[in-house]
């Protein structure tokens, strides 16, 4: 069963820093196995940012939360909170959830 993984964590850097962090990061990211796809979030004025991710399955999410991506993250960022939820189909397929 697919996974959604939000990822949240406090930032100390500018914006064009931060942002200049996402796209070095992207690629590594986009290679993650079991990944489907990436949004980047971020709130400028909470000074928080992260990603909501939709991954192929449970062991995909667990490996990468124990990887070396977010090992590094996690020692560049406070407050790191990552949660992982299970899709629910009917409701998300009415309103276009691109999870299929």
């Amino acid at each position: 069963m697919k996974k959604i993984l939000q990822v949240n964590f406090k930032f100390n850097r500018t914006r064009p820093e931060l942002e200049q962090a996402f796209l070095q990061a992207s690629q590594p990211i986009a290679n993650v196995k079991g990944l489907l796809w990436k949004v980047w979030i971020v709130n400028e004025a909470e000074k928080s940012a992260g990603g909501i991710y939709l991954f192929k399955d449970e062991a995909s999410v667990e490996a990468y939360l124990k990887g070396d991506i977010v090992a590094r993250v996690k020692s560049n960022n406070s407050d790191f909170v990552a949660k992982v939820f299970d899709i629910v189909p009917e409701p998300t397929k009415i309103t276009h959830g691109p999870v299929d």
